[in-house]
């Protein structure tokens, strides 16, 4: 029976999921140069209608769709057929099943653009749209229905991914990470140093995340419970602890904090909550976030030892966060928080803690080796990567003929 009360949390969370994107773009865009910050914008707002347009009329089937073998939904559900106000059981039975199927679509529209950080300031537009339809059809979707679909092979053997750290931040972590390694770093990379152009724009898009984050995990639950609450508070816990803990490391080795660090902690802590956000307690949450704010503050620093262009840090904060949020949630769920999940290994369950490490190391590999397969196609036909020239140049002139600022 639909309840009013959890149709609209869901609907106002979907408008939540939705602004990330736009926060994403402003988050990204003030990390890069000024001569690329429009492209970089338009990467990211372009996936709402992209992906959004992919989803109606395949993805949603593909992911949610009726199951096939637990490898992918069928197509029964093609251009929404089939999807309308009545619930769906197999999903949320308190919900019409068009907020159930938008409110997913809001994810998969911000995955993909979280790749682009770590290719930032050297992509034609023409090839990162391709590569960005075929990876979501063909990564995004298996992955989700693996993950969250009814009768999905992961998800009948029991793995926990509360909102996304498989699904969202580990395939992207490892498109991102096969991206690098097929594109290759900016001109100059390592020559000179690159200054991003506006933090108060990062910042700005942090808080935007931060905000719709508490879509993105509370939303998860489907419903205005108790699941929900515990969520809410975790996503907050996580992030706060996220940024605390990169602050206080950056301190310590650098000498001194940075409002870059800050928001790199946050949103590696938000991030690293996600898969475990509606299975485990406050204090776990404050744990998971620490972990997540030391562990990607020495993995961004390792970067630049292994000479490695992931411009803005998508390997090291969501690939990495996503799979350590996993293997955490195996470690630290409860059946107290949530009676629909598992117990962790703390809670006597050592078995999870399995589960979690398969499902991080099938997905993993599945996402970087499409990843790299498509990104290799692209590149071999529409070709993906800037010349020389229209790098120099930038982003908003070569390939949109306009400019962010006047002077």
């Amino acid at each position: 029976m639909i309840q009013a009360g959890d149709t609209a949390f869901v609907l106002v969370s979907a408008a939540l999921v939705l602004l990330m994107t736009p926060g994403l773009a402003l988050f990204y865009g003030g990390m890069v140069r000024r001569k690329n910050v429009l492209g970089t914008l338009m990467q990211s707002f372009i996936m709402i209608s992209l992906v959004t347009i992919e989803w109606v009329y395949l993805g949603y089937s593909m992911s949610f769709g009726p199951d096939v073998r637990g490898l992918i939904g069928g197509l029964a559900w093609v251009g929404l057929s089939g999807v309308g106000g009545e619930p769906n059981p197999d999903y949320a039975a308190t919900i019409p099943h068009l907020v159930f199927m938008i409110y997913q679509c809001m994810f998969a529209v911000i995955t993909p653009a979280l790749i682009t950080g770590a290719f930032a300031e050297r992509v034609r537009f023409p090839g990162f749209l391709a590569f960005s339809l075929l990876w979501t059809i063909l990564v995004y979707n298996p992955v989700c229905h693996w993950v969250w679909g009814a009768g999905g092979w992961l998800k009948q053997m029991g793995v926990l991914d509360f909102a996304g750290g498989l699904v969202v931040h580990l395939t992207c972590g490892a498109a991102a990470l096969a991206s690098v390694l097929v594109i290759g770093p900016r001109k100059d990379h390592e020559k000179r140093q690159f200054f991003p152009h506006n933090l108060p724009m990062t910042l700005l898009g942090t808080g935007l995340l931060w905000f719709g984050w508490f879509g993105f995990n509370a939303g998860s639950a489907l419903a205005a419970d108790a699941v929900a609450a515990h969520a809410f508070v975790a996503t907050h816990l996580g992030g706060m602890a996220g940024m605390a803990m990169w602050t206080i490391m950056e301190w310590f080795y650098q000498g001194k904090p940075t409002t870059l660090g800050a928001a790199s902690g946050a949103v590696a802590g938000l991030a690293t909550i996600t898969p475990a956000a509606g299975f485990v307690s406050p204090n776990a949450a404050v744990i998971i976030g620490m972990v997540a704010g030391f562990c990607c503050y020495f993995a961004v620093l390792t970067k630049s030892r292994l000479r490695f262009d992931d411009s803005l840090d998508v390997v090291g904060i969501h690939g990495l966060g996503g799979l350590i949020g996993t293997l955490l949630a195996g470690v630290l769920a409860s059946k107290a928080v949530n009676p629909a999940g598992a117990d962790g290994l703390f809670a006597g369950n050592p078995a999870q803690l399995g589960v979690q490490a398969l499902a991080v190391a099938v997905v993993g590999i599945y996402a970087f080796v499409v990843s790299w397969g498509l990104l290799k196609l692209v590149q071999a036909t529409l070709g993906l990567r800037l010349s020389p020239e229209a790098e120099t140049v930038g982003l908003d002139v070569s390939e949109h003929n306009e400019a962010a600022y006047t002077e």
